[in-house]
């Protein structure tokens, strides 16, 4: 006896990942109250310059969740793009982020840490759980991924 296919498929827990891609311009100056002027100089280099610098950043940001049998979806993307206005767009676009951005007046504004202030920020707005991971792309070459561990 062959099982009817779609009574076996909708019977399963179907997890799926979405994810949405954003863009923000932002400038920033790593520098750290921890440590002397000197320190900052020879960690962070160029970056540390007093004037700061810029990045055209690209987040991905990946939800995780069951896909709804009757909707087809693990989150309504236009939901994800509302929170991802809210969350990061709002806060970080053409923004200096040491001078505008409360969370970085005494948390070095790394990417690493832009990371964790997206994700943070993001918790707000999301299902419990659904948030997978944040990958930011500085620069073509410098990528950060963050999962919330």
């Amino acid at each position: 006896m062959q099982e009817n296919v779609s009574t076996v498929s909708s019977d399963r827990c179907r997890i799926g990942y979405v994810t949405r891609v954003q863009s923000f311009s932002a400038c920033h100056r790593l520098h750290s109250k921890a440590l002397s002027d000197e320190e900052n100089k020879r960690i962070f280099g160029k970056c540390n310059n007093p004037n700061g610098h810029g990045h055209n950043y690209n987040v991905e940001i990946t939800v995780r969740g069951k896909i709804d049998p009757a909707t087809g979806m693990v989150l309504n993307i236009t939901d994800l793009k509302e929170y991802i206005e809210m969350a990061i767009m709002e806060p970080l676009d053409h923004k200096n982020l040491d001078k505008d951005v409360p969370y970085f007046a005494d948390v070095v504004s790394t990417t690493e840490n832009v990371a964790v202030f997206i994700w943070d920020n993001l918790l707000k707005f999301l299902p419990p759980n659904s948030l997978y991971e944040v990958k930011i792309h500085e620069t073509d070459k410098n990528i950060v991924v963050y999962r919330g561990e």
